[in-house]
């Protein structure tokens, strides 16, 4: 078991209240029985994440929805589970839905997950989604900070130019200058 889903195991365990379809879930090497889990009627969130996660981290794409539902939770510990496994699924769909979910003004609360999964993808909308979000949150008073520096580590990752406006904006932040200042070093020269 890797560490992900060693994770994800521990954490939906108790969730799971005994039930014996968490262990099958877990032990299952039969993929119609991870995507029945997908989309048969009242099966548990839990259930249904564990399906999701087990499906996505081989590549199946009949995950793809249930784990950009879970990506845009609010549990951070299902988010993160949700971007690992998109990460490993290599959908086309993912690097559109994870900027979707960044930019959306009503979940800036949850978009810490989908920031650093675009940062990971590098993929083409990464660095706009990046730039946009980053930009919205720099108005005095905005309490997401730890998204905006996640937006800012991710853009000076990225070191892509079309970053330095908003990174340069961000200096005078004061949660967010240091990290500006180092992201604009890694940015190519221009």
């Amino acid at each position: 078991m890797n560490d992900e889903l060693t994770s994800l195991t521990d954490r939906l365990r108790t969730e799971a209240g005994g039930s014996p379809l968490f262990g099958r879930l877990l032990a299952t090497e039969d993929d119609e029985e991870l995507a029945g889990v997908l989309v048969a009627d009242r099966q548990p969130l839990w259930a249904r994440e564990i399906a999701a996660f087990r499906l996505g981290c081989l590549g199946d794409r009949r995950a793809f929805e249930a784990l950009v539902l879970l990506l845009n939770h609010r549990d951070p510990e299902r988010c993160g589970s949700a971007a690992h496994a998109l990460l490993l699924l290599g959908d086309p769909r993912t690097p559109r839905a994870a900027a979707a979910l960044a930019a959306n003004t009503l979940r800036t609360a949850y978009a810490l997950h989908p920031v650093r999964l675009l940062t990971a993808l590098r993929a083409p909308e990464s660095v706009p989604a990046l730039v946009g979000t980053l930009h919205r949150l720099l108005v005095p008073g905005e309490p997401h900070w730890n998204v905006a520096l996640a937006c800012v580590e991710g853009l000076g990752t990225l070191g892509d130019g079309r970053a330095r406006p908003v990174l340069k904006a961000a200096l005078p932040h004061p949660r967010l200058g240091r990290a500006a200042a180092e992201a604009l070093g890694r940015l190519p020269a221009g």
